[in-house]
């Protein structure tokens, strides 16, 4: 008896365990809390670039993964990559930014 309920408390701590990492995010998917948090990182980001002067005549694209921003369209200067670049890193929750604006 004593052997039987040992291996259903050990098996219910099991099945809560399995429960725990099937709801967590993994390296290449993200869990509903880090989509969330990446929307409101680029809808941040792209209001602040638009209500920049200098920047919003450029098409500038947005997109975050994990808290790491990554900019990309063309823009008309190399002090425009740097500009919207300080914009991305200023915005709280961004952890790093990959800068691929091209000077055309």
């Amino acid at each position: 008896m004593k052997m039987r309920n040992l291996f259903i408390r050990y098996f219910i701590l099991l099945l809560l365990f399995v429960g725990f990492v099937a709801c967590a995010s993994t390296s290449k998917q993200e869990g509903a809390g880090e989509y969330v948090d990446d929307s409101v990182i680029t809808t941040k980001v792209k209001s602040l670039i638009a209500a920049d002067d200098f920047l919003k005549s450029f098409q500038i694209s947005v997109e975050t993964y994990k808290g790491i921003v990554q900019l990309s369209g063309f823009v008309g200067s190399q002090t425009a990559v740097n500009k919207a670049g300080e914009i991305a890193r200023g915005v709280q929750g961004v952890k790093s930014v990959k800068n691929d604006l091209i000077v055309k």
